[in-house]
Formats: structure tokens, C-alpha cells, sequence
């Protein structure tokens, strides 16, 4: 976890880090974030050759609101 204290942008109370999971094909995985648009086929959705980023998620302990960022890091 991220030892910088971040700040809730709504109530400015204290946000904590954590993670969202989806729930995809019997098992779980975090969010993932896939730069460019979204190209759908008749199998599903193609993301071969887009950069991909691991989504991180803040919750403020005070008013619960979530706020997302995707890693620096490729994933």
C-alpha cells in the first residue's frame, strides 16, 4: 500500500488504497485499464497490441467515495 496519505477531493477526509475485482470467467482478476477505443468482435472484445495498466482504487474512510488510477506500470 501506498504510504503517501492522499486526500479526499469531496470531504477531504482520509483516502484509503485498495482494489475493485472482476469477477471474469470463473475467477478473479483486477480492473484493467486498456488505452485507445474500444474494438468489439463476435467473440468479444479485442485488446491484442493495446497497452494495458493495472487500475488502483482509493476509498475515503469518511463519505466513501472511490476514486481510480491506472499504474504508471504496464501491466
Amino acid at each position: 500500500m501506498a504510504s503517501q496519505r492522499r486526500e479526499c477531493p469531496k470531504c477531504r477526509g482520509a483516502m484509503d488504497e485498495g482494489f475493485m475485482l472482476d469477477h471474469t470467467h470463473g475467477g478473479y482478476e483486477t480492473p484493467t485499464f486498456v488505452l485507445g477505443p474500444l474494438r468489439k468482435r463476435w467473440w468479444g472484445i479485442q485488446t491484442k497490441g493495446q497497452m494495458k495498466f493495472s487500475v488502483i482504487t482509493y476509498r475515503c474512510s469518511r463519505c466513501g467515495f472511490l476514486e481510480s488510477h491506472a499504474n504508471a506500470e504496464r501491466k
